[in-house]
């Protein structure tokens, strides 16, 4: 008898461990191997859970997530981070339940899904948190800064000696992440497919973006690109995008998306979402997991107001704010061809309302500045980004903001070139300032 109790208490964790999943959670590395499962146990907390364990799953880049719920029964969540290609691979297969993202989904993903509902609808996708593509080289290299079109030409295999760059090194080794990733992806989308090349043949490929970042710190001849939480024991180089300035990928060039290799971090849910998927996400989307956010080495969404420091390119008006005010952290932005706002800029209005009612600034303190991109017609410029600072206007004023003043500067301080449509919709922003 006492042999059998022994077995029994042997085989009681297992056991646990063999229950129902209440949740599967498949996509991105760069969410998945950190941040996702510190997101699902904080929620768990949240919810009273308790006894809540982290273990290995069956491969590399898998996790299994227990917990107690407050009636007794027994929580399980499956996670896997094997890139971002795969978690929409497995909810097409109808192997996932929330897809964890760093770049936004494509139209061939949301064809072969749409039977699970508009995956580029509000509801669904979700930016959880913004990250920056940061380019790293080892410690020691004496580069401090590079353009896009120098990038391309690097990992493309166009530029191979570091001497090309100004500096010395010799042979150039290249590093980046697998097809799978979706930091990959973006970097392609940004840097490479713009000048019509591709990642060169000779580059070594990584799928966990600590192990690139790892072999980086010990090449001297290195050179390679990785998420912000990633970055240790590397030095991060300048990025300058068309005529604008080069940008490192501070914390407040990321949360504004200024930086020119700045990218959002999604959940996809499909529509109806299972009750699980949609309150983990709505946990994120919270202060308490927009803090995990920021915790774990990314950049939260949350709303600070920031000083801005006075240049003297700044046209009148942008000065006179830079002296006197300040500059919320986020810039809203608006669906490619509409005058309609994406995703985040109808999440950040809220936010945006939120700190405003929070410090007692919602009438009469709030300026609203639009942008544009350079147009050939004299004067377009500035009437469209007017247009879309009055566009934000009134969806701040839907959420009780009376603003002080609505302005549009046109092509004025450019973020990124005007070659490419990414570039164009990335100068379509609008900034919020306080007095």
């Amino acid at each position: 008898m006492l042999r059998r109790l022994v077995m029994l208490c042997m085989l009681l964790p297992a056991l646990a461990w063999t229950g129902p999943t209440q949740l599967r959670i498949q996509g991105s590395n760069t969410i998945g191997s950190a941040l996702a499962p510190a997101l699902v146990q904080a929620w768990l907390r949240a919810q009273g859970a308790t006894a809540i364990d982290q273990k290995a799953g069956h491969s590399v880049n898998e996790w299994i997530i227990s917990g107690t719920d407050t009636s007794g029964r027994t929580l399980r969540i499956d996670l896997g981070a094997h890139g971002t290609r795969t978690g929409f691979s497995a909810l097409a297969a109808g192997a996932a339940d929330l897809v964890t993202a760093s770049r936004p989904i494509n139209d061939d993903e949301a064809q072969a899904l749409q039977a699970l509902g508009d995956l580029r609808a509000a509801a669904s996708e979700q930016i959880i948190g913004l990250d920056g593509v940061a380019i790293i080289v080892h410690p020691d290299n004496p580069l401090t800064r590079l353009s896009i079109e120098q990038l391309a030409q690097v990992f493309s295999g166009q530029v191979q000696r570091w001497e090309q760059l100004g500096v010395r090194g010799g042979e150039i080794h290249v590093y980046a992440r697998d097809e799978r990733s979706g930091t990959f992806d973006t970097f392609a989308s940004l840097v490479l497919q713009p000048a019509q090349l591709q990642l060169a043949r000779t580059a070594t490929r990584f799928e966990s973006a600590d192990a690139l970042t790892a072999q980086v710190a010990r090449d001297r001849h290195a050179i390679g690109f990785s998420g912000l939480a990633s970055v240790h024991g590397v030095r991060t180089l300048a990025i300058a995008a068309g005529d604008a300035p080069a940008l490192l990928p501070s914390r407040a060039l990321v949360a504004s998306e200024d930086y020119p290799l700045s990218r959002r971090l999604y959940f996809y849910l499909p529509q109806p979402a299972k009750a699980d998927a949609g309150a983990l996400a709505d946990f994120t989307q919270s202060a308490a997991g927009q803090a995990i956010v920021a915790a774990y080495g990314f950049v939260s969404q949350q709303i600070q107001a920031l000083p801005v420091a006075m240049h003297r390119n700044q046209p009148p008006a942008y000065a006179e704010l830079a002296q006197h005010a300040r500059r919320l952290s986020v810039s809203l932005r608006f669906q490619p061809g509409s005058a309609q706002l994406d995703n985040k800029a109808l999440r950040d209005v809220q936010r945006i309302a939120s700190y405003l009612d929070s410090t007692g600034k919602l009438r009469g303190r709030a300026v609203v500045l639009g942008f544009g991109d350079r147009k050939e017609t004299p004067g377009r410029a500035a009437l469209l980004s007017r247009l879309r600072a009055l566009a934000v206007r009134r969806e701040l004023a839907r959420h009780g903001v009376e603003t002080l003043q609505v302005e549009g500067l046109g092509e004025q301080l450019p973020v990124a070139g005007n070659q490419h449509a990414q570039d164009r919709l990335r100068n379509r922003r609008v900034e919020v300032w306080v007095y």
